[in-house]
């Protein structure tokens, strides 16, 4: 009978292409993922992974075996979720959650301490990873539950045996000194009113340096970038300076000083933030409860409200203090 570890490590191989990657996801060396793909290459009775360059490659024979893994797995945890469900659905146990730094920080963490208070048998595992990584471990089932934002508007796209929900939309807003020339604009602010300023901005390849780019679509000239920085808060340690302001999403941006102000855009660059979890951990009291206490599309709506009530502190477009948080840089 083929062993759950082996087939576990074939799939993790399989999704990252080397043996060491792999061992750095399971928490084995990779001597111990290397044995357990020769035990199911003996259980089979053929090759299931053959070189290639300086990684490895599924055989016919491993695909297939890849492929049918996924009723595997699916089958285990409905499994250990009727186990639970016994026990009156109560959340327990640890729930492995993979999301960005941001996000743990923005949307995780407010909801910690209710989670610890109200399911003192739950405890999370939260590990900071990228989109993409953290999609792939839930898939291999090495986490349970994912916080994902999209690419420059492309929402990640999930296989059939993921479920996703939306809990929250980003907006950038343009940040800057109370002394600039921008703060007496009124909001909201378009691309004539940015034209002429300089700014800090998060380097090329990020999220946010595509949202920057897209703010001077359409207008004559280059935009005045005099730095070139991936950190939010010394960015904003620059705008302090007066010289430069910066386009900050506000899930990453940290409480602003009394000397800085947030103006919001006429028409913001914007992210989605989805969970997505396994379909076959639909039932999971863990999961649920988990999705319960995050908010849902409609608490975070991505428009700025001129009421108390602003989750992100601005009002008629000035930051109050103990201003909110926002995206991440990749």
């Amino acid at each position: 009978m083929i062993e759950v570890g082996a087939l576990r490590a074939l799939r993790s191989v399989a999704a990252l292409g080397t043996l060491a990657r792999a061992a750095d996801e399971l928490g084995f060396t990779a001597s111990a993922v290397s044995q357990q793909i020769k035990r199911l290459e003996r259980q089979i009775g053929m090759p299931v992974l053959a070189p290639a360059g300086r990684g490895v490659v599924l055989t016919p024979a491993g695909q297939a075996v890849v492929d049918s893994s996924l009723q595997v797995f699916q089958a285990l945890e409905r499994c250990a979720e009727a186990a639970q469900s016994v026990a009156e659905g109560a959340p327990r146990g640890v729930l492995r959650v993979a999301a960005f730094s941001t996000g743990i920080r923005g949307l995780l963490a407010p909801v910690h301490p209710r989670l610890l208070d109200r399911y003192p048998d739950l405890r999370l595992h939260i590990s900071e990873q990228d989109p993409d990584q953290a999609l792939h471990s839930v898939e291999a089932g090495t986490a349970d539950l994912a916080l994902l934002h999209d690419a420059d508007g492309l929402p990640v796209p999930l296989s059939p045996a993921l479920s996703r929900r939306l809990v929250h939309t980003d907006l950038g807003d343009v940040v800057m000194a109370k002394t600039h020339p921008l703060a007496r604009a009124e909001p909201p602010l378009d691309g004539a009113d940015l034209a002429g300023h300089a700014w800090v901005t998060s380097p090329p390849g990020t999220v946010c340096h595509q949202w920057f780019r897209r703010l001077f679509a359409g207008l004559a000239g280059e935009p005045d970038v005099r730095h070139l920085v991936d950190d939010f808060s010394t960015q904003l340690s620059l705008v302090a300076s007066g010289e430069v302001v910066a386009l900050i999403p506000r899930l990453a941006r940290p409480p602003l000083s009394e000397g800085l102000v947030a103006r919001p855009l006429r028409r913001p660059p914007t992210r989605e933030v989805h969970a997505a979890w396994r379909r076959s951990a639909e039932a999971s009291p863990a999961i649920r409860a988990v999705l319960a206490e995050l908010p849902s599309a409609g608490e975070h709506a991505g428009h700025v409200d001129e009421g108390a009530g602003d989750p992100h502190r601005i009002v008629g477009g000035e930051e109050r203090q103990g201003g909110g948080d926002l995206g991440e840089p990749r």
